[in-house]
């Protein structure tokens, strides 16, 4: 009869339990980034009323008689499937599509979230609501060195690019072969202060003498007059429209003055996707892969690429890379410990943190403007709660009944 009371009670612990992470996942539903927990019961041990026998020649083998003791969790696990994405459209919202945990610093320990909501300090360091800073490789010069430790993230507030003098310019385009006709186009070259000169590249047809022509450079001075820099022939190709020659040269101070901040450079110009064809003429500058040039400029605003690459926008329309955020993977997700602030750390049977970029190694791609919401189905824990009650009413129920066949035993005595 005690067996009965014993077994009932752990009944009413375990589902206790239940009811507990069910009510925890119904009070997380609109938490960012929660994985929802559930509770998995196992039997405790059984006492043996009479052992099993096996069969010989003259009887039949017997199965044991067992009484169960109860019931017990064995365990709570966490759900880590995707959660909804809900967009934000702002800047600090971070989503992991896939696998993986953002990494922070929490007073000097390393914790894990899936929660991508940050914000930026004073110092413009990157921080969850709770103050753990987040963990990645802050440029330098604009170039991430991964094989550094992991430090705080922190975007350049105020920071300033510093100039760069114009060595390079890249003409594309069509000079039409059937109706040639002179062609400008304005360049703006910038010297070692950033200041800007402002560039007449002119493409002239040469009269009377077929696929040829002539590329002259000059520059608009303060006073408004105008001085040439050189002038360069070039010649097509009548059958395929390619140009020689392909690059050409000039000196900004051949003109003789001496507007130019530092020492002016050679400026080469790329002309190799020139083309004559038939057709309307069309020309147009386009970036280098260097050397372009750029005034002074400040950090405007920041983007999130899907790599975890930080890139700034400056206000003289650079963009440079600022830094890039670090994820973490487990061989056993399952295995992490909860260290509150919607965070987890590393445990026993998780395995030991694989850290690594986005969008590689199994991790997942990050999206900026976006927040990973909450994966509780309130469908399935309204079922859970019914469940539980259930179970609780239940086992209460043997109790019930225990004590009144108790109390029947000892009125027999009367």
């Amino acid at each position: 009869m005690l067996r009965s009371l014993f077994s009932a009670i752990s009944g009413l612990q375990a589902h206790q339990t239940k009811l507990d992470v069910t009510g925890n996942n119904i009070a997380n539903v609109n938490t960012v980034g929660y994985k929802t927990s559930s509770t998995v019961f196992e039997d405790t041990l059984s006492q043996v009323l009479r052992n099993g026998t096996s069969p010989n020649g003259e009887t039949a083998g017997t199965n044991p008689a067992q009484v169960g003791l109860g019931v017990q969790v064995a365990g709570i696990t966490t759900n880590f499937a995707q959660g909804s994405t809900q967009s934000t459209g702002r800047a600090l919202d971070f989503m992991i599509s896939g696998d993986g945990f953002f990494v922070t610093n929490s007073g000097g320990e390393q914790q894990y979230t899936r929660a991508g909501s940050f914000n930026v300090d004073k110092l413009g360091t990157l921080a969850t609501p709770d103050g753990s800073a987040l963990q990645g490789w802050t440029a330098t010069g604009g170039v991430v060195d991964t094989n550094k430790p992991l430090g705080n993230l922190q975007i350049p507030i105020g920071d300033v690019l510093a100039p760069e003098q114009t060595v390079n310019n890249k003409i594309t385009g069509n000079l039409s072969a059937d109706n040639p006709a002179a062609q400008q186009m304005q360049i703006t070259a910038y010297d070692a202060q950033g200041n800007p000169h402002q560039m007449n590249y002119s493409f002239t047809p040469t009269a009377g003498t077929p696929n040829a022509w002539s590329l002259q450079v000059t520059e608009k001075m303060p006073d408004g007059t105008t001085k040439s820099l050189g002038t360069t022939p070039l010649s097509f190709d009548a059958k395929t429209g390619a140009i020689a020659p392909t690059t050409t040269t000039f000196d900004p101070s051949a003109d003789g003055d001496d507007n130019w901040t530092g020492t002016p450079p050679t400026i080469t110009v790329d002309l190799s996707q020139v083309t004559q064809f038939g057709g309307k003429t069309s020309v147009a500058r386009v970036d280098p892969d260097t050397g372009a040039g750029c005034a002074m400029g400040t950090l405007q605003t920041w983007t999130l690429s899907p790599d975890g690459t930080i890139v700034g926008k400056y206000s003289n329309d650079q963009s440079r890379t600022l830094g890039q955020l670090a994820m973490a993977t487990f061989s056993n997700p399952n295995g992490l410990e909860k260290a509150g602030n919607s965070s987890f750390r590393a445990a026993n049977n998780s395995g030991l943190a694989q850290i690594g970029l986005p969008n590689s190694g199994g991790r997942g791609s990050l999206t900026s403007g976006a927040l990973e919401m909450s994966n509780v189905d309130l469908a399935q824990e309204f079922t859970s709660l019914i469940i539980a009650q259930r179970g609780f009413q239940a086992n209460s129920k043997v109790i019930t009944t225990s004590d009144e066949i108790l109390q029947s035993l000892v009125q027999m005595k009367q």
